[in-house]
């Protein structure tokens, strides 16, 4: 008999890939899942806070002023995957230091300081995201980067520093192609 089971990277990632789906922006569904000794400590998705109009009723600010992806993040109404995941970690009191984020993109300059500070050991992530920032701080943080090939259901090693921003730069260059 055949086992189909997916290894613990594909699974983490596909149920961030469900979290996303939850996404009220209108430029990219994101979704975050936060992890420790597997079992799964806290999730988030991008969006407006609770209780407050999200951009799927009152447009997106940043869209209509052209803003490109990854710039001027205080005009968003909206709080990313990751930000949301720790916030729902802290609201509830459970510790996320030495956990693993799995994550639909890789985190933003602003997440990733946040990650640092809260202890995160690990960041797996399936799409890139343009800011050059993010990769200096995570060179400099220690943080281990994965990316997760979610077709393949294979994963490359973690990487610290330079070998991880490079990793991360020449699939973007593949892509942009």
């Amino acid at each position: 008999m055949k086992n189909n089971r997916p290894d613990w990277d594909s699974y983490f990632m596909e149920i961030a890939r469900i979290v996303s789906m939850r996404s009220t922006c209108l430029r990219r569904n994101v979704g975050a899942v936060i992890v420790k000794d597997k079992r799964i400590l806290s999730t988030g998705y991008n969006g407006a806070p609770s209780g407050l109009k999200h951009c799927l009723e009152v447009s997106c600010l940043r869209e209509r002023m052209k803003i490109a992806s990854g710039e001027r993040h205080e005009l968003c109404r909206g709080l990313h995957a990751e930000q949301n995941a720790i916030i729902q970690a802290a609201y509830h009191g459970v510790s996320i230091s030495g956990a693993h984020l799995y994550c639909t993109h890789l985190p933003c300059s602003i997440c990733i300081k946040m990650l640092i500070n809260a202890g995160i050991k690990e960041v797996c992530y399936v799409d890139g995201y343009p800011d050059e920032l993010s990769m200096g701080l995570i060179d400099e943080s220690g943080i281990l980067l994965k990316k997760v090939d979610v077709r393949t259901h294979s994963t490359r090693p973690a990487q610290k520093g330079a070998a991880a921003r490079t990793a991360t730069k020449q699939k973007a260059s593949t892509r942009s192609r």
